[in-house]
């Protein structure tokens, strides 16, 4: 390798390294300009920022998010509907985000950042990545050039889960650490392809499980054939649904965040976004218990740190 050609490298990931930190550097006055965030996601994105305009406003962060979100959608069925509106903008599949295209939603205004994710059932599976995750970072980057683009990595569902993600066709992971790894490696490898950084949220949901006193273990205790409302299994450091009562049937939602798990991924999203660490912020959602919470924003902000130096050690790597 050229002198030159590292040099470029160099460049490069010094720009990729918290690139979203460079993007919003603030002009010689002083004065904060507002962040402006774009979602390409489902319900997952919405999750994981519920309360991220909470945490922002607190840390003196002017926050400004576009959302063109499809539940369940994956990278495929986004970019289907970006080649519905490129051959006929009046096609109503075009426009599937409340009546607008993507292009649409994303020529209203200029966005810092733009992110994307996978359909977590998918997630494992890298070859669901391809070509679709290149085709939609292109496409905001032609709409958008000045934009950094990153990947939302999703997270791995409950342990007690009764499904998990694709990881290869007809072949799906047999537990909840097997999810977290097989979609780890994909959203990794891809965002390596395109030269992307990625918020970790998938680590920092599995960072929480992988510790004894705060991950989340099934009631055994509980009569799940034979239940009785409104009794409910202990759910106990859980940051996924899990278990309610719904209309007197006992409901079971395995794959979406609950309370303290959306208040962990706006957690993971803040420190990323901003480059600071969360520990301080006071604000909680109700219902989180305190010492809870205080691991909640300790996790997140070590998982987006080790994130950081691994980043950190390519360039040394690059450097040698």
């Amino acid at each position: 390798m050229s002198l030159r050609q590292i040099r470029q490298q160099k460049v490069f990931l010094l720009l990729l390294l918290f690139s979203v930190k460079i993007a919003f550097a603030q002009p010689s006055t002083g004065k904060k300009q507002p962040l402006h965030l774009f979602l390409i996601g489902n319900s997952f994105s919405q999750n994981a920022t519920r309360y991220l305009p909470q945490l922002s406003k607190e840390g003196g962060h002017e926050l400004v998010i576009g959302r063109a979100e499809i539940g369940g959608s994956s990278l495929q069925r986004h970019w289907g509907h970006v080649e519905a509106a490129e051959r006929n903008p009046d096609d109503p599949q075009g426009k599937p985000y409340g009546g607008k295209s993507l292009k649409m939603l994303l020529s209203e205004g200029v966005w810092d950042v733009v992110t994307i994710q996978q359909a977590s059932i998918l997630s494992g599976d890298v070859d669901t990545y391809r070509p679709y995750a290149k085709k939609l970072y292109e496409y905001v980057k032609k709409l958008q050039p000045k934009a950094t683009v990153v990947f939302h990595q999703t997270w791995a569902y409950r342990s007690d889960s009764k499904d998990f993600s694709q990881i290869a066709p007809k072949d799906s992971a047999r537990s909840a650490e097997e999810m977290w790894e097989k979609s780890r490696a994909a959203y990794h490898t891809i965002a390596n392809e395109l030269g992307i950084a990625i918020i970790p949220n998938g680590d920092a949901f599995w960072r929480m499980n992988a510790k004894t006193k705060w991950a989340f273990n099934k009631d055994n205790t509980f009569n799940y054939s034979q239940p009785q409302s409104p009794s409910l299994p202990n759910q106990t450091h859980s940051l996924h649904m899990g278990y309610r009562w719904d209309n007197d049937k006992l409901a079971f939602d395995s794959h979406h965040a609950n309370d303290a798990g959306c208040y962990l991924g706006a957690l993971v999203w803040y420190s990323f976004l901003y480059d600071e660490s969360p520990v301080k912020l006071t604000f909680c959602p109700d219902g989180i218990d305190k010492k809870f919470a205080t691991q909640l924003k300790k996790t997140a902000w070590a998982t987006v740190q080790k994130e950081k130096k691994k980043s950190e050690h390519k360039l040394v790597a690059i450097e040698r």
